[in-house]
């Protein structure tokens, strides 16, 4: 038997009876027409929690900028289909709150007046920090620092600061002593008194030390002639003299230059410790500091003293390290011992 024909109606023409190419026609239009989105995302999403994204809708909504949690999902168990990511907008931002508000700092109450002025700066200051600047830019500058036991010169002059004054009629200072030190290690280093003009070093066999001093208009460095030839009595008289003229603004230009080395005294204003610049040419400056009692070892012992840190400040260029700390020693050992300074040994 090859066929048996049952009773019933017969279907529908639906195309049975084409040729053999039809069906494979179909078969390509429907592999070219794509998939529904909700298939392909149903695909996707498969292994993703209920809620979620597809990767493909992660992906756009990423792009967007979009939070895929604000986005409510078409896919099975709510998942955010590619379709929902495509069709999905920026939500409005909401305005902020006032607690999410952050206030600005309040500006806090100022007591007390906050007037300023201003005041064109004088030809002799602006003469000073032209000076200052050119120094530490076209010097090569270097401080080395030492102390020094004062109780000797304090004890020579509480014996003989009467007697002094009664004689010479100026009272005996500190200063006096500090200059004559410094001459004597200046005949023993010539470099610390030297300078440098052009492409020459020029050595002066006298020295006229600058001491500065603070006038009303700003520091200036009236200068002892020929201090070397000089008693201590004739330094204290040509410090006062000068100091002086600076206070009552009465100073010419040639007292004020031509100095080979310059003396500098902080102390008086209480400063312990500081580097001081060079008054150019020059090529050192001394500084004093104020004198504290400290503890130091002497013979073995811890004793008080009344002791002084001196600096010398001095261009490298022209100084070595061994002249200027050899030239340092050399005042505190004539200080510490002043009798030295009148025996000129």
């Amino acid at each position: 038997m090859v066929a048996t024909i049952e009773a019933g109606e017969a279907p529908a023409d639906t195309g049975t009876a084409k040729s053999d190419a039809a069906p494979e026609k179909a078969t390509e239009e429907t592999q070219a027409k794509p998939e529904p989105a909700t298939s392909s995302d149903s695909k996707d999403s498969t292994s993703y929690a209920s809620g979620t994204a597809s990767p493909a809708a992660a992906k756009i909504l990423r792009e967007k900028g979009i939070d895929p949690a604000s986005i409510k999902g078409s896919g099975k168990d709510g998942r955010v289909t590619k379709e929902d990511a495509e069709n999905a907008t920026e939500p409005p931002s909401k305005p902020a709150k006032k607690a999410d508000t952050i206030p600005s700092a309040a500006v806090p109450a100022v007591r007390g007046a906050r007037d300023e002025r201003r005041e064109k700066m004088s030809s002799l200051r602006k003469t000073i920090a032209k000076r200052l600047v050119a120094v530490k830019s076209e010097t090569a500058m270097l401080t080395t620092f030492n102390e020094v036991n004062m109780k000797p010169i304090m004890d020579l002059r509480g014996k003989y600061k009467e007697t002094f004054k009664e004689k010479h009629g100026v009272g005996l200072g500190f200063m006096s002593f500090f200059t004559k030190a410094v001459c004597t290690a200046l005949k023993e280093w010539p470099a610390v008194n030297s300078r440098i003009e052009n492409d020459e070093m020029v050595y002066s066999d006298f020295v006229d030390i600058s001491i500065a001093v603070s006038a009303p208009k700003g520091l200036v460095v009236p200068v002892i002639r020929n201090a070397e030839s000089l008693s201590l009595h004739e330094i204290e008289k040509a410090v006062v003299e000068l100091a002086t003229k600076a206070r009552d603004n009465k100073l010419t230009i040639e007292e004020m230059t031509g100095g080979t080395f310059t003396i500098t005294n902080g102390g008086v204003f209480g400063s312990m410790m500081s580097t001081p610049i060079i008054n150019a040419p020059q090529s050192a400056i001394l500084g004093m500091h104020n004198i504290i009692e400290r503890p130091v070892a002497e013979n073995g012992q811890v004793v008080i003293r009344p002791m002084m840190y001196i600096a010398l400040s001095y261009d490298h260029r022209v100084i070595d390290g061994r002249e200027s700390v050899s030239f340092l020693v050399r005042v505190k050992q004539l200080l510490e011992d002043p009798t030295r300074l009148l025996l000129e040994v």
